[in-house]
């Protein structure tokens, strides 16, 4: 009689929307192969409609086995919730691996408590360093990779990156970037939406703006972008899906930009926002996830920021950074115009299949750790 294997139980840890991209092909990749069982855990760290419950809709996966709705917070609270939260979780579900994708408090949260509980952990999008500690970001991920058994890199300087900081380099793994799978798989899906045509703006000819980080928007700066946004909306449109907290700081500094020029809406799900995006003249933005969809959708980028966790964006040449300096703003139309034309090619792993090899990795892991140490040989005198 055969002995009845146990799957390989692999949990997936989600908290904000580009977590969701990360880490979705990687559970339909575990969900297809037989001897995988993928769980995943929302830690509701986004907790609105339109930047969560949407995404799991769109994106085909269900509901999350676990939903642990630890909500806003400062940092302290927000990880200590998570942390409070997901160890009873890890706990009852005994996983081989627990899987965190990119930079939020969830996932460094969920790291230390699989470490502490002794349960191997894989980084998804490791290695990424912006070199600027005031950013929280930027401490999650550089925590994060310390904790890691395994470490999935999207680019080159990743690597590097890595070694610097003393990793071992046979954790390493350059496997692509997961979020491209998903807009890989969704791609027919993105380009049939036409947002564009019911806000009343024309494709590509519009330009598309995300601000969200503190260093932006929790200072007088937010006002001073909004004033440059509405000084180019004379000539270029604007359609600006806002994030709850910018829609709540632009109130508290009075700052009501003309819907004429620029068009506030509420966030939009994957399917709307990507939309949009593919159909734009350009984006600006100080995300880090949306410099890598414009640069796989080949649309110019401008970041308002000081530094980018995603320097292979700026050497294709899709990604520009503009500083932490909003009237740098009134340069984007000219500096679109020298872009006209100008085609770049993805990085190399930016191909749909990043999250065949993820596990492919994973499932060498998993054997390899299953399989007995052979016994020690005495060496006779």
């Amino acid at each position: 009689m055969t002995d009845v294997v146990d799957p390989y139980r692999v949990l997936c840890v989600v908290g904000a929307r580009p977590n969701f991209m990360k880490t979705v092909p990687v559970v339909r990749e575990l969900a297809a192969r037989d001897g995988f069982e993928p769980i995943l855990v929302h830690t509701g760290q986004h907790y609105d409609a339109g930047m969560s419950t949407v995404f799991f809709e769109e994106l085909g996966v269900g509901a999350p086995d676990h939903l642990l709705g630890v909500g806003s917070g400062s940092h302290a609270v927000q990880t200590a919730r998570v942390m409070e939260r997901i160890e009873p979780v890890i706990e009852a579900e005994r996983p081989d691996l627990v899987l965190v994708p990119g930079d939020v408090n969830s996932t460094l949260a969920a790291a230390l408590v699989a470490a502490k509980l002794q349960i191997p952990v894989g980084h998804l999008e490791a290695g990424l360093r912006s070199f600027d500690r005031t950013m929280p970001e930027e401490l999650n991920r550089i925590l994060t990779d310390q904790l890691s058994d395994l470490l999935f890199i999207h680019s080159p300087e990743a690597r590097d990156n890595l070694l610097r900081e003393n990793v071992d380099g046979h954790a390493i793994h350059a496997v692509g970037n997961t979020m491209i799978d998903t807009l890989v798989a969704m791609r027919g899906r993105i380009d049939a939406t036409d947002l564009a045509g019911r806000l009343g703006v024309e494709a590509g000819r519009y330009l598309v703006v995300t601000l969200h980080r503190p260093a932006l928007v929790d200072t007088p700066l937010l006002a001073d972008a909004i004033r440059a946004l509405e000084q180019i909306g004379t000539d270029l449109p604007i359609v600006f899906p806002c994030h709850p907290r910018t829609r709540a700081r632009m109130a508290s500094l009075g700052v009501s930009p003309s819907p004429e020029r620029v068009q506030l809406t509420d966030p939009l799900g994957y399917l709307d926002f990507l939309g949009l995006v593919a159909h734009a003249r350009a984006v600006l933005t100080d995300s880090g996830g949306i410099q890598e969809e414009t640069t796989f959708l080949g649309v110019p980028c401008f970041t308002l920021r000081d530094n980018t966790e995603r320097p292979v964006t700026c050497e294709i040449g899709t990604n520009v950074l503009l500083g932490l300096a909003p009237e740098r703003i009134l340069e984007v139309p000219a500096l679109i115009e020298e872009r006209a034309g100008v085609t770049h090619r993805a990085p190399d792993g930016w191909d749909g299949h990043a999250a065949v090899r993820v596990v492919d990795v994973i499932d060498r892991f998993l054997t390899d750790a299953r399989v007995p140490a052979a016994p020690a040989v005495a060496y006779q005198t």
